[in-house]
């Protein structure tokens, strides 16, 4: 069963830096796509940034020139640096990939949620 286990929210003043990690563990043939989404409260969980398998990225454009998300292939990793960071940033970040077994079923799986909180 796969799983993925992020780390590294916390709080920080605005202007700070946190990087976020999530690490997949279990059996996958390839991973096809690698994301983060947040969710404030009160308010849909939206698209961060994600980086596919051939290495484009696409960001939501309130993040675009702040955050960067990046990848291990070998460790099965994303990680997502967030520079200047600004009290809406403040979110509960999930990490998700999208993955294939070794009979190519795809699957979508969530991290567990890491908390970002964002002082003035």
């Amino acid at each position: 069963q796969v799983q993925l286990v992020e780390s590294g929210g916390g709080l920080v003043q605005a202007g700070g830096s946190l990087r976020l990690s999530c690490a997949a563990s279990g059996s996958m043939f390839s991973i096809d796509a690698r994301g983060w989404y947040r969710q404030a409260p009160g308010k849909q969980r939206e698209l961060v940034a994600v980086i596919i398998s051939g290495g484009s990225t696409n960001y939501a454009d309130s993040v675009k020139g702040r955050f960067t998300i990046s990848r291990d292939n070998a460790k099965k990793t994303v990680s997502l640096q967030m520079n200047d960071l600004k009290p809406e940033d403040t979110a509960i970040y999930y990490c998700n990939m999208e993955w294939r077994d070794y009979k190519r079923v795809v699957y979508n799986t969530w991290g567990q949620g890491t908390q970002v909180t964002v002082s003035q």
